[in-house]
This record gives C-alpha cells, structure tokens and sequence, in this order.
C-alpha cells in the first residue's frame, strides 16, 4: 500500500502541474491510512506536494510513525 500512495502522490503533483483533474485529499488519506502513511511521506518529500498543509505534512509522519510502531508490535 505504500508504494501505491507513493505513485498517487506524484500522479497527483502531475496534475497539478498540468491543470488535469485533481485526486480528491480525501483518497490520499484513505491510502495513507490503510499502511501507506511512510510511501505518502516520501512521496510527499520527493515530489514537493501537500507540504504546506499542515495536515498532511504533519499528520502523514504521525501517521507513518502510528503504522511502523504498529507493524513492529506485530511483528515481534
């Protein structure tokens, strides 16, 4: 799920660029929420997109974080 919301992350940066249709904030939090979180954050590192909303540039790593410490909880 986290290279899916990683490759949404910069489909998204490409419209913006090109004044295409837009995918809705709400999909990118429904990916990021369902162990995407750390590919969003990437994606939103790599491509300079959502980081001047607060709630994506601080919400996504708290999120990630939340996701990493879940995973490692399960995994041992």
């Amino acid at each position: 799920m986290s290279l899916v919301a990683f490759v949404v992350m910069g489909l998204d940066k490409w419209k913006a660029r090109h004044h295409a249709w837009r995918i809705p904030e709400r999909t990118l939090w429904f990916l990021a929420l369902f162990f995407g979180a750390p590919g969003a954050c990437v994606g939103m590192i790599v491509f300079h997109h959502k980081t001047r909303k607060p709630a994506f540039f601080i919400g996504f790593p708290l999120l990630a974080i939340i996701e990493i410490w879940i995973c490692a909880i399960m995994l041992g």
